[in-house]
C-alpha cells in the first residue's frame, strides 16, 4: 500500500503545471505589448521592402515517338522510376521530355535569352516606351531592398579603399565558354527564375517564369517556349536535314550533267541530220544511251530529294500548347500579410520561451527538474 501511494506522489509530482506556467507568461504580459509592436513595425520595414514579382506559367505537350501503346508502356515504367526507352525500342530519340529541365539548366540555353528584346512600359502617363534587351533589362532595371544596396554599396566603398578595382570592358559578344563575371551572375539568377518541370506520367511541360514586370513575364514565358521548341526541333531534323541538303547537291549535279549531256545531243543531231553514215549512227546512240543514264540518275535524285523533304517534315515535333503564355493580373508575391503573421507568431513563441525560461517552467517541461 505504501509502495502504492508513493507512486501516485511521484506521478502528480511529475505533472506539469499548466496553471503556473500560464499565471507566469500573465505576469509578464507587459513583455509582449513591447516585443509584438517592435517585430510588427520590424515586419513590415523589411516586407515592404522586397519587391514585387510576377509569374507566367506555360504548359505544354510535346509529341512522342513509338505510338500510344509504347508510350503507356513508358509512361508506366517511368512511373516505377526505370528508363525503358533504349533497351525495348520504345522511343527513337536520346532526348526525351524528361531531360528538358536540364537542358533549359545549361547555360548555353541561358544565354540564347540574353537577346530577347523586351518592353518597359511607361510608369507615369508621358513618360516612354523603353526597349531593351533581356540582358541589359536583368543588370539595370532590377529592383532590391534597401539594405541589399546599402551592403553592396558598403562592401563597393571598403574594397574600393584597399583595392583599385580592374576596369573591364564588357564584350558585345556572349561566349559561354567564357562568360563574364556579370554574365555569370545574370546565368546564376536565371536559375531561380525560370524553371521547368515535366510530369513522368503525362509528359505535359511546364514552364514557370517569374519577374518584377508583369509584361516581360509573359514576354519572356513565351520567348522560353519558343526556344525550346527550337532546340528540339532542331535536335530532331539535323540529321534528316543534312540528309536534305545532300540530296539537294547530288540532284543539282546530276541535272546539270544530263544537261549538258541533251545540249550535245541536240547539237549533234542538228549537225548531222541528213547524214546515214553508220558512225554517225554510232555516235548517236551512244549519245542517247548517256543521255538516258544521266536522266535516270538525275529522276533518283530527284525522287531521294523528295523523300529527304518528307523525313523532314516527319521528324519535326509537333508540340500542343496546353496553357498559353498570358500577362498576370496579380502579384504571385510576397505574401506580406501571412509573413507578418508568421514573424509575430515567431516572436510570441520566442518570448514565451524565454519567460518559462526565466521562471523555471521550461526544465519542469523538458523533464530536466
Amino acid at each position: 500500500m505504501n509502495e502504492e501511494n508513493k507512486y501516485i506522489e511521484e506521478q502528480e509530482e511529475s505533472n506539469i503545471d499548466f496553471m503556473k506556467m500560464f499565471n507566469d507568461l500573465l505576469k509578464h504580459k507587459k513583455l509582449y505589448y513591447k516585443v509584438l509592436p517592435i517585430t510588427f513595425v520590424l515586419a513590415c520595414i523589411y516586407l515592404l521592402s522586397l519587391p514585387n514579382y510576377f509569374t507566367c506559367t506555360v504548359k505544354l505537350s510535346p509529341e512522342m515517338n513509338g505510338g500510344n501503346r509504347s508510350n503507356s508502356l513508358l509512361n508506366l515504367a517511368s512511373t516505377f522510376g526505370m528508363n525503358i526507352g533504349a533497351g525495348m525500342g520504345v522511343a527513337t530519340e536520346a532526348l526525351y521530355p524528361w531531360l528538358y529541365p536540364e537542358l533549359m539548366n545549361s547555360v548555353d540555353f541561358k544565354t540564347q535569352l540574353f537577346p530577347v528584346e523586351v518592353t518597359i512600359e511607361p510608369e507615369k502617363e508621358g513618360d516612354p516606351t523603353r526597349r531593351m534587351s533581356y540582358y541589359d533589362y536583368l543588370m539595370n532595371e532590377q529592383k532590391s531592398p534597401w539594405w541589399a544596396k546599402a551592403i553592396g554599396g558598403g562592401l563597393k566603398f571598403v574594397f574600393g579603399l584597399f583595392f583599385k578595382p580592374d576596369v573591364v570592358d564588357e564584350p558585345d559578344s556572349v561566349n559561354a565558354f567564357r562568360l563574364t563575371r556579370k554574365q555569370a551572375d545574370v546565368v546564376k539568377a536565371l536559375d531561380k527564375m525560370v524553371v521547368c518541370d515535366v510530369d513522368k506520367k503525362t509528359m505535359v511541360i511546364t514552364i514557370n517564369v517569374t519577374d518584377q514586370n508583369a509584361l516581360i513575364c509573359a514576354t519572356m514565358a513565351d520567348s522560353v517556349k519558343n526556344h525550346l521548341q527550337n532546340f528540339i526541333t532542331e535536335y530532331r531534323t539535323t540529321k534528316a536535314t543534312k540528309d536534305l541538303e545532300y540530296y539537294k547537291k547530288i540532284e543539282e549535279e546530276t541535272k546539270s550533267r544530263y544537261e549538258k549531256v541533251r545540249q550535245e545531243y541536240s547539237e549533234y543531231m542538228d549537225a548531222n541530220h541528213d547524214v546515214i553514215l553508220n558512225t554517225v549512227r554510232q555516235k548517236q546512240t551512244d549519245l542517247e544511251n548517256e543521255m538516258q543514264l544521266q536522266y535516270n540518275a538525275y529522276s533518283q535524285t530527284a525522287t531521294q530529294r523528295l523523300a529527304a523533304e518528307a523525313k523532314v517534315q516527319e521528324e519535326t515535333p509537333a508540340f500542343t500548347t496546353l496553357q498559353s503564355a498570358t500577362v498576370p493580373v496579380r502579384k504571385a508575391g510576397p505574401h506580406r500579410a501571412k509573413s507578418a503573421l508568421v514573424f509575430l507568431f515567431l516572436a510570441f513563441m520566442g518570448t514565451s520561451a524565454w519567460i518559462l525560461y526565466k521562471e523555471g517552467d521550461l526544465k519542469q517541461i523538458l523533464g530536466l527538474s
